[in-house]
């Protein structure tokens, strides 16, 4: 059954602790991103697990593969059940990130997810740059990232069917792009409900203003939960 990830993009630790207080119980899994985790350090991602939650490193990891190896083990060292980096750097680097893991000697994981196209792109933003769409590069890229021997991939919801189709079931899809049917208008694009994503073969539904920006983020979650259990398989 897919997993909820609530994503916790805060400027600082204390609004973000609180809020997961909240969800103990709801949602199994937390994220911190580039703008909580540069301010706070990795030692963030502890005081999360010292709550109960996963907790998915979302760095975005793009680099040479020797400090993409480092990274991935300083990662799986402080804690991360979950990391992502970009499949664009290549599949030495994505082999990079699974030595690194290795060598950090941690028992079960973090699970390595190779970042895609992000879902604040769509086929306006990449005319001009390259030749195929969002969904031909998602497939390509997800392939690649299959073939190195990583976890999963992170891809829009729209996408999920076909990545699962073009690789095995076992392989995993994250899904941001979350929204529900009333949602306002923002940076994202390749977007679809939770009932949608999960139907798609979504492991993972990342959600965070449509529960974080709400005046009860609990019942948000809540509401989130049993959307995503409709099409629960």
């Amino acid at each position: 059954m897919a997993e909820l990830v609530v994503a916790l993009d805060y400027p600082e630790a204390e609004p973000a602790l609180d809020l997961a207080r909240k969800l103990v119980g709801i949602a199994p899994w937390v994220k911190v991103g580039l703008e909580l985790f540069v301010a706070e350090g990795p030692d963030v991602l502890s005081r999360f697990r010292d709550l109960g939650f996963k907790v998915f490193c979302d760095l975005k990891l793009h680099d040479i593969p020797a400090t993409v190896r480092g990274a991935t083990r300083s990662a799986a060292r402080a804690g991360a059940d979950m990391l992502t980096l970009h499949a664009s750097g290549g599949e030495r680097m994505l082999a990079a990130a699974r030595e690194g893991r290795d060598e950090a000697g941690t028992d079960n994981g973090p699970l390595l997810m190779a970042v895609t196209v992000l879902t604040s792109l769509d086929a306006s933003d990449m005319a001009g740059i390259l030749a195929k769409s969002p969904a031909e590069m998602v497939l390509d890229l997800a392939v690649k990232a299959y073939r190195v021997g990583l976890d999963g991939v992170v891809c829009s919801p729209l996408e999920a069917a076909a990545v699962k189709a073009a690789t095995d079931r076992a392989f995993k899809c994250l899904t941001p792009g979350i929204r529900l049917s009333d949602a306002k208008v923002d940076d994202q694009r390749r977007t679809a409900s939770p009932s949608e994503a999960v139907a798609a073969g979504a492991d993972f539904l990342v959600v965070g203003r449509p529960i974080t920006a709400t005046k009860d983020p609990v019942a948000a979650a809540r509401s989130i939960r049993e959307a995503m259990a409709q099409n629960a398989p």
